[in-house]
């Protein structure tokens, strides 16, 4: 069967790209093998972030005595907690099956796509064909290398939401920011939890003063850090799981997650077959214009390597549909933003400090306790700080960071100034409304130093 496109998987990328195909009059196919929504709305951001607000609400509850009222211990159902979440992802699942299974002009086929030849794919006993092919097929947990590990019932960031019963003890292998979000949240549910890190920080990608505010914030939660260690060995002994820490000892709990990071799915697609090409971690290559290897093939989101973020994937889409006339749109052009949903949790824009130091060029630096912001104090949330990065030669911002108090949000002031190439001095004098976080910005730009 021939369209005029086929679009694989249905991820954050390719759902919004088949409306607009679908709107230019395409005869297109929307091809997934098993969840509409992929991860983000399966196993990421809807679950997770859905689970955070539970954890959230309870600690706030917690902490009622400073805020004035005395509440009955806090009892956790976890049952209910988890319940929840299904229920958001149902809910967004469900409304996706609705539209793109109802949508004229739109062929929604089941199962999974191989590529038999560039333009030819088979499909269970289909075979479909096409001149633009658009891959959107995410990527999957990827467990590490450990003795022992096949002979235990590890958890990943997507069995985890199938649980029943709240953990005694989690131990969470990897410090990053899915290792980190939900250390927080069982720690507030009420596990014992561990973190084991590799590396000598969490968030090993961030700037070291970022990731000890953070640290300092987990382990007064209760959260155990383990840095600079790794794990050599893990053991079922009845009910208990033992892993073996190099340096630390053994460390014993009821369950183990791992959050050390995804492989792409591009090994399933018989890519040899069609010529398109994957670098040295399996993501699938691409040009400016997230085309592969193969003309008139495209990879969007997580299996490109580009974010493996859901707004990195639906740029994708946006970048695809502006140039589907002529190019127009870069990848490259888009500036790197993202959020770590910790409480509080991190915004991130443009480059770190440890990234203006590597690249050499003279710059300046402004930072900000959020102790100082009227807001936070009010809001019980002084934890973190605001720091802003700034070329000394053309005054423009190179790079922000908020942990504190809605700084997922408040980063957005730093995108929007670094996209619109606008000197520092335009957010320092701008007036913001009082109280909000924002409404420092202009206090902490007043004083900028040398890097």
């Amino acid at each position: 069967m021939r369209f005029d496109a086929l679009l694989i998987g249905a991820g954050q990328a390719n759902p919004p790209l088949a409306r607009a195909l679908v709107a230019r009059g395409q005869k297109v196919a929307l091809i997934e093998e098993h969840l509409l929504g992929g991860s983000c709305v399966n196993y990421g951001c809807t679950p997770s972030k859905t689970l955070i607000g539970s954890a959230h609400a309870i600690h706030t509850a917690r902490r009622g005595a400073e805020f004035g009222f005395h509440a009955e211990e806090v009892r956790v159902d976890f049952a209910r907690v988890m319940q929840r979440q299904r229920d958001a992802v149902l809910t967004s699942r469900d409304a996706m099956e609705k539209r793109y299974g109802n949508m004229d002009g739109l062929t929604l086929i089941r199962g999974h796509a191989e590529f038999t030849a560039p333009h030819t794919m088979r499909v269970g006993d289909q075979v479909v064909e096409a001149e633009r092919i658009y891959l959107d097929v995410g990527a999957r947990p990827n467990p590490p290398e450990i003795p022992g590990l096949d002979e235990i019932p590890y958890l990943t960031h997507q069995s985890l939401l199938d649980l029943t019963e709240l953990p005694r003890h989690l131990i969470i292998v990897g410090g990053g920011y899915v290792g980190i979000e939900y250390a927080q949240v069982f720690r507030r549910f009420g596990s014992e939890v561990t973190v084991i890190q590799s590396a000598g920080q969490i968030l090993p990608r961030e700037d070291k003063d970022i990731a000890d505010a953070l640290t300092k914030v987990l382990k007064a939660e209760g959260i155990r850090l383990l840095l600079n260690a790794q794990v050599s060995s893990l053991k079922q002994r009845g009910d208990t799981i033992m892993a073996r820490v190099d340096g630390h000892g053994g460390v014993s709990g009821s369950h183990v997650l791992l959050a050390v990071g995804v492989k792409p799915n591009s090994d399933r697609l018989g890519l040899d077959r069609a010529g398109i090409a994957v670098d040295d971690k399996g993501f699938i290559q691409v040009d400016d214009y997230l085309q592969t290897t193969v003309p008139g093939v495209y990879a969007l989101g997580d299996v490109n390597g580009h974010g493996l973020f859901t707004h990195t994937s639906y740029n994708d889409y946006q970048i695809i549909e502006a140039n589907l006339d002529q190019p127009k749109r870069k990848q490259s052009d888009r500036i790197p933003t993202y959020a770590v949903y910790t409480d509080p949790p991190l915004g991130r824009v443009g480059l770190s400090e440890n990234e203006v130091k590597a690249s050499g060029r003279p710059a300046l630096k402004a930072t900000l306790p959020m102790s100082s912001v009227a807001r936070a104090r009010e809001f019980g949330q002084t934890d973190g700080f605001m720091k802003v990065l700034i070329d000394a030669e053309t005054q423009q911002i190179l790079g922000a960071a908020v942990l504190g108090l809605t700084g997922d949000e408040v980063i957005h002031t730093f995108t929007m100034a670094i996209i619109a190439k606008a000197p520092y001095t335009a957010v320092r004098d701008a007036m913001f409304i009082h109280p909000t976080v924002n409404e420092l910005l202009p206090t902490m730009l007043e004083k900028v130093e040398p890097i």
